[in-house]
């Protein structure tokens, strides 16, 4: 996925755990709804403008914006899990720490 398409996604998520409509950001950020939308959809990318309006309406620091560790749907994780668990095959010891792991987080 893109810079564009990651950052929409991530306002939409922000705006979303906020409980904004597109509309009500738009008007916090004195942007237009047409222009949110091309955001969040990965149309458009911001301006520094744009982006320093977004962070003031939704109360976040860049860092917030751009951090790489939110927390992924379970099934992406359940994919990338199964891919590591694929790559490691039947190497005993590297299948023994995993059991392990997992055993300890019931």
């Amino acid at each position: 996925m893109g810079i564009k398409k990651e950052l929409g996604k991530k306002i939409k998520q922000l705006r979303i755990e906020r409980g904004y409509t597109q509309e009500k950001l738009s008007e916090l950020a004195d942007i237009s709804q047409r222009a949110l939308s091309s955001i969040e959809i990965g149309e458009n990318f911001v301006t520094s403008e744009t982006l320093d309006k977004l962070l003031a309406a939704l109360d976040i620091t860049a860092e917030d914006l751009f951090s790489t560790n939110d927390v992924k749907e379970p099934a992406e994780l359940l994919k990338m899990i199964n891919q590591n668990l694929a790559s490691i095959g039947d190497d005993a010891q590297k299948l023994e720490i995993i059991y392990n792991l997992t055993k300890s987080l019931k």
